[in-house]
């Protein structure tokens, strides 16, 4: 029996941290905080919780790990219960946006082992290309910092629109130096840029949240990102100093086994890309 437990998430107040969480089970435990007991690891559902299902299923048991899953639907709450030893470790998030994170919020989030990349890519129901969108199109984008500067990035990468010269993963629309076509950007929390595409004219969508709704990146998107040297692999997580938790060590190897590329390769067809 799968030991997993999903979690809803209520929508952030602007500049707050506090969410509202309706859990099933035991959610609310804290989890085990020595090196002994299950490891409980907060991660989105696809493909991150989907991945370490497959692990629990069927590698754990052999590899004497008594792993729980728990799943969250936002980019925030598996930080904060990884920090206040809620969970043990997570599995969601890439470098720029943890150092971010950590920066803003005073955590001490720490990478463990990378393990994928999931391509963010643009997506639209009402034009096939991206050269089809009309003068004055809305694009939704992601409102948190990295994400939107990867949105823009992408964009930038891609002919749609030219940003200022360095401006990084701090980019934002106002860094937009040459708008030929002169998009309006639709700011929204990242996991509602699905949820737009029949309001928008176009949306930029973290691969994961494409996936839950159905879109398949390496088909679908009117643009995607490269893998070659991408700084967006998604990685195993933990509070600096449970790096060397032995149960933590057992997860990381077989997140980068064989069997785990496989399981990637042959489930998400390209959508999702093994960084190991």
């Amino acid at each position: 029996m799968r030991n997993t437990a999903k979690i809803t998430t209520a929508v952030l107040a602007a500049g707050a941290l506090t969410l509202g969480l309706t859990a099933c089970g035991s959610d609310n435990d804290s989890a085990s905080s020595g090196t002994s007991g299950p490891l409980v690891v907060a991660a989105s559902p696809t493909p991150h919780a989907e991945i370490l299902k497959y692990v629990q299923d069927n590698l754990a048991k052999k590899a004497g790990l008594d792993l729980e899953v728990r799943e969250f639907t936002d980019y925030v709450t598996p930080n904060t219960a990884t920090e206040d030893g809620s969970v043990n470790a997570n599995y969601f998030q890439n470098q720029p946006y943890l150092d971010d994170f950590n920066k803003k919020n005073g955590t001490h989030i720490a990478p463990v082992v990378t393990v994928h990349l999931e391509p963010l890519g643009l997506y639209s129901r009402k034009v096939k290309s991206a050269d089809d969108l009309k003068s004055g199109a809305t694009v939704a984008v992601p409102n948190d910092s990295v994400n939107e500067a990867r949105a823009l990035k992408l964009l930038d990468a891609n002919g749609i629109i030219t940003l200022k010269d360095g401006v990084g993963n701090e980019a934002t629309p106002a860094d937009i130096v040459k708008n030929p076509k002169k998009l309006t950007f639709k700011e929204l929390e990242a996991a509602q840029t699905p949820r737009s595409l029949d309001d928008v004219d176009a949306a930029v969508i973290n691969g994961n949240y494409a996936i839950e709704s159905d879109l398949k990146p390496a088909q679908d998107a009117l643009v995607l990102e490269s893998a070659k040297n991408n700084p967006y692999g998604n990685f195993l997580a933990v509070k600096e100093g449970n790096e060397d938790d032995p149960r933590v060590k057992k997860l990381a190897g077989l997140l980068t086994s064989p069997e785990v590329r496989k399981f990637i390769e042959d489930t998400y067809d390209g959508s999702v890309l093994p960084s190991f």
